[in-house]
Protein backbone atom coordinates (compact mmCIF):
# COMPACT_ATOMS: atom_id res chain seq x y z
CA UNK A 1 0.00 0.00 0.00
CA UNK A 2 1.60 3.48 -0.77
CA UNK A 3 0.13 7.12 -0.56
CA UNK A 4 0.92 9.84 -2.60
CA UNK A 5 -0.30 13.52 -2.29
CA UNK A 6 -1.27 15.60 -5.25
CA UNK A 7 -3.18 18.04 -7.09
CA UNK A 8 -6.41 16.74 -8.89
CA UNK A 9 -5.85 17.58 -12.84
CA UNK A 10 -8.71 15.74 -14.19
CA UNK A 11 -11.70 13.42 -13.13
CA UNK A 12 -13.78 11.22 -15.53
CA UNK A 13 -16.89 9.93 -15.55
CA UNK A 14 -17.95 6.18 -14.22
CA UNK A 15 -17.83 3.61 -16.53
CA UNK A 16 -19.40 0.22 -16.44
CA UNK A 17 -17.04 -1.77 -17.85
CA UNK A 18 -19.00 -5.43 -17.46
CA UNK A 19 -22.09 -6.47 -16.13
CA UNK A 20 -20.58 -6.92 -12.55
CA UNK A 21 -17.64 -3.76 -12.95
CA UNK A 22 -17.05 -0.52 -13.33
CA UNK A 23 -14.48 1.90 -12.88
CA UNK A 24 -13.53 5.61 -12.87
CA UNK A 25 -10.10 7.65 -13.59
CA UNK A 26 -8.38 10.40 -11.83
CA UNK A 27 -5.36 11.71 -12.60
CA UNK A 28 -3.10 14.26 -10.54
CA UNK A 29 0.29 15.99 -10.89
CA UNK A 30 2.97 15.43 -8.29
CA UNK A 31 5.30 17.75 -7.51
CA UNK A 32 7.74 16.74 -5.42
CA UNK A 33 10.85 16.34 -7.78
CA UNK A 34 12.16 18.71 -10.44
CA UNK A 35 9.67 16.97 -13.26
CA UNK A 36 5.89 16.77 -12.06
CA UNK A 37 4.40 13.48 -12.61
CA UNK A 38 0.98 13.27 -14.32
CA UNK A 39 -0.79 10.09 -12.76
CA UNK A 40 -3.27 8.59 -13.62
CA UNK A 41 -5.32 6.31 -11.11
CA UNK A 42 -8.69 4.25 -10.75
CA UNK A 43 -11.12 3.74 -8.45
CA UNK A 44 -13.19 0.72 -8.80
CA UNK A 45 -17.15 -0.57 -7.86
CA UNK A 46 -18.39 1.36 -4.92
CA UNK A 47 -15.34 3.40 -4.34
CA UNK A 48 -15.60 5.40 -7.62
CA UNK A 49 -18.00 7.58 -5.78
CA UNK A 50 -15.01 8.65 -3.87
CA UNK A 51 -13.70 11.40 -6.04
CA UNK A 52 -17.16 13.02 -6.25
CA UNK A 53 -16.66 16.02 -3.81
CA UNK A 54 -13.02 17.06 -5.24
CA UNK A 55 -12.24 19.93 -7.55
CA UNK A 56 -9.87 20.54 -9.83
CA UNK A 57 -6.82 22.27 -8.41
CA UNK A 58 -7.69 20.49 -4.85
CA UNK A 59 -4.65 19.19 -3.33
CA UNK A 60 -5.38 15.31 -2.39
CA UNK A 61 -3.37 12.63 -0.24
CA UNK A 62 -4.10 9.67 -2.59
CA UNK A 63 -4.04 5.93 -1.00
CA UNK A 64 -3.80 3.20 -3.01
CA UNK A 65 -2.52 -0.31 -4.14
CA UNK A 66 0.21 -1.41 -7.28
CA UNK A 67 -1.64 -4.01 -9.43
CA UNK A 68 0.01 -5.71 -12.15
CA UNK A 69 -1.36 -8.28 -14.59
CA UNK A 70 -0.83 -10.50 -17.98
CA UNK A 71 -2.90 -10.46 -20.50
CA UNK A 72 -2.54 -12.62 -23.74
CA UNK A 73 -4.43 -11.18 -26.51
CA UNK A 74 -5.81 -12.96 -29.65
CA UNK A 75 -2.07 -13.19 -31.96
CA UNK A 76 -0.63 -14.93 -28.56
CA UNK A 77 0.97 -12.20 -28.16
CA UNK A 78 1.59 -11.57 -23.90
CA UNK A 79 1.04 -8.45 -22.69
CA UNK A 80 1.88 -6.64 -18.95
CA UNK A 81 -0.23 -3.88 -17.48
CA UNK A 82 -0.01 -1.85 -14.31
CA UNK A 83 -2.45 0.26 -12.58
CA UNK A 84 -2.44 2.46 -9.78
CA UNK A 85 -6.13 1.36 -8.13
CA UNK A 86 -7.15 3.94 -5.43
CA UNK A 87 -9.03 3.10 -2.05
CA UNK A 88 -8.79 6.16 -0.18
CA UNK A 89 -8.56 10.31 -1.14
CA UNK A 90 -7.94 12.57 1.98
CA UNK A 91 -8.48 16.84 1.11
CA UNK A 92 -10.44 18.29 -1.34
CA UNK A 93 -8.90 22.06 -0.48
CA UNK A 94 -7.86 24.08 -2.95
CA UNK A 95 -4.62 24.82 -3.55
CA UNK A 96 -2.40 27.78 -2.79
CA UNK A 97 -0.57 29.42 -6.09
CA UNK A 98 1.73 27.71 -7.71
CA UNK A 99 4.99 26.99 -5.78
CA UNK A 100 8.06 28.62 -7.09
CA UNK A 101 11.55 26.77 -7.98
CA UNK A 102 12.92 27.49 -4.81
CA UNK A 103 9.81 25.98 -2.19
CA UNK A 104 10.44 22.47 -0.90
CA UNK A 105 8.27 19.96 -2.69
CA UNK A 106 4.92 19.65 -1.74
CA UNK A 107 4.23 16.16 -2.66
CA UNK A 108 6.07 12.41 -1.85
CA UNK A 109 5.06 8.42 -2.79
CA UNK A 110 5.90 6.68 0.77
CA UNK A 111 4.94 3.42 0.84
CA UNK A 112 2.76 2.34 4.36
CA UNK A 113 3.87 0.56 7.52
CA UNK A 114 7.11 0.39 5.68
CA UNK A 115 8.29 -0.98 9.43
CA UNK A 116 10.73 1.29 9.73
CA UNK A 117 11.06 4.06 11.95
CA UNK A 118 10.59 7.87 10.29
CA UNK A 119 14.11 9.66 10.24
CA UNK A 120 13.97 13.53 10.35
CA UNK A 121 17.55 13.98 11.02
CA UNK A 122 18.95 16.39 8.76
CA UNK A 123 22.16 14.52 8.39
Amino acid sequence: MFQITGTLKAKFQESQVSDKFRKREFVITENSSQYPQILSFQLTQDRCSLIDNVNLGDEIKVHFNLRGREWTNAQGEVKYFNSLEAWKIEGGKATAPAATQNSQPAASIEPLNSGEPADDLPF
